[in-house]
């Protein structure tokens, strides 16, 4: 996959998690949109090195999916921890 295809995996897997993880972000929209494409990278960076899965070719792998939406939970978890407080 290329960059292209990554950033767009990411846009999707950021709002997939923040459908899983409701509630207030503290970077809105925009934010939770980077921690998105973020977390594909991170999560796919983790699945090809620790958990010898090679990051697919295709754009449908489900494995895929998985580690970039893991990745995008993982990363706003953090980001609500860090920052959680900020819009108050």
């Amino acid at each position: 996959m290329g960059i292209i295809s990554w950033i767009i995996l990411g846009l999707l897997a950021g709002a997939i998690a923040k459908v899983l993880l409701p509630g207030r972000d503290p970077g809105g929209f925009i934010g939770t949109t980077l921690i998105g494409v973020a977390g594909a990278f991170i999560g796919g960076w983790i699945s090809s090195r620790w958990l010898d899965h090679p990051i697919s070719k295709h754009f449908y792998d489900g494995a895929t999916w998985v580690a970039a939406i893991g990745g995008s939970l993982v990363l706003l978890i953090v980001y609500r921890l860090l920052f959680g407080n900020s819009r108050d």
